[in-house]
């Protein structure tokens, strides 16, 4: 068994180790199809895109578990000068479930005065409430993705922020009263937009210097779509088994076209639909821009809070890109002109 070192709050690999790509992992965790459903793939600067790990999602050995070993350490020992937020619109079973005015969105946050993980996800019930047991049992279904970053404690402030904008739904918690007010705020249920604007772009810097840009909005901006209006054409990856999906969308009277994608087989693993991946992603077609995301494209989350953590990263852009099977084409015939006229 490795031995997870102490010094920082990390995002560490399968084996306990800090992850050396620019500090951050993705993880692409397969459906129940012919598996047990908690193989994963694995992505950091020594894989060169997706790798399949030898860990289960659920392992106490697996990157995740690494990762959430501060958590764990707090929860038997209440560790001095350590803070978290878990926060899920669909909260650990036995939870008060979440109003339906908070974010669609899903994460963990951990820090301490020197380092911290935004461990940003799509997965319902995760982590299980104040148990080191902390996959949920209904996590096996469906295909979930995890970005994991570290960054220095100042950087807090604005994932903070971010947090306010897509006003999430914290179901645990705890903070030193020396901490950031903002964070601080957003786990005591009172932090949200009060005026515009409604949304927030912000540049946030990893721990070793890699940029990313958040992307955020609160629910009265009433645009479920303007992330993916922004870096070019883009193939958005969306929970397939939505009451009212938005259409893939080629108007004139948007500056880039958006293609819902319907089946992904990424690292050649053996294809599978929307209907059983519950990730949410997207990529531009030049590989250029990725993005792991809380929402999908769907009339209700129009309304509803929530956001996107986004990297220009090539390898990463290419991962994701070639995961693409098959996508929804437009219907031109339903495609408005410039005055916005069918």
């Amino acid at each position: 068994m490795f031995k997870v070192l102490q010094s920082n709050v990390a995002c560490r690999n399968d084996r306990g180790e800090e992850v050396d790509w620019l500090v951050k992992y993705i993880l692409y965790k397969l459906p129940k199809l012919k598996g047990d459903g908690l193989s994963y793939l694995y992505m950091d600067e020594s894989t060169n895109g997706w790798r399949m790990s030898q860990e289960k999602i659920n392992s106490p050995r697996g990157s995740v578990a690494n990762t959430l070993t501060p958590l764990f350490d707090y929860y038997k020992k209440k560790t001095e000068g350590f803070g978290f937020m878990l926060y899920n619109d669909q909260p650990p079973k036995g939870l008060k479930p979440a109003p339906a005015s908070y974010g669609h969105s899903k994460g963990v946050v951990m820090l301490n005065k020197t380092s911290g993980v935004w461990l940003s996800h799509s997965t319902p019930q995760f982590p299980s409430y104040q148990s080191e047991r902390f996959w949920p049992s209904s996590g096996a279904s469906n295909a979930q993705t995890f970005l994991c970053v570290t960054y220095a404690y100042s950087e807090f402030k604005n994932i903070g922020v971010h947090l306010k904008y897509i006003h999430a739904f914290p179901f645990d918690s705890a903070f030193p009263p020396y901490f950031h007010e903002e964070l601080k705020c957003v786990a005591q249920k009172s932090c949200y937009p009060k005026a515009e604007p409604w949304s927030k772009i912000t540049e946030l810097t990893s721990l070793k210097g890699h940029r990313f840009k958040s992307f955020a909005k609160y629910s009265r901006f009433r645009d479920g779509t303007f992330l993916f209006h922004t870096h070019g054409d883009l193939y958005v990856k969306s929970w397939g088994s939505m009451r009212k999906p938005l259409p893939s969308n080629c108007s004139k009277i948007i500056p880039h076209y958006v293609y819902n994608i319907k089946g992904v087989n990424p690292h050649r693993r053996g294809p599978f639909s929307d209907t059983v991946d519950h990730s949410k992603w997207c990529v531009t077609a030049g590989n250029n821009f990725t993005c792991v995301a809380d929402m999908n494209r769907e009339v209700s989350q129009m309304g509803r809070g929530g956001g996107a953590v986004c990297t220009d990263d090539p390898i990463v852009g290419a991962a994701f890109f070639t995961a693409v099977e098959k996508h929804q084409p437009c219907d031109v015939t339903q495609l408005p002109d410039e005055n916005g006229e069918l």
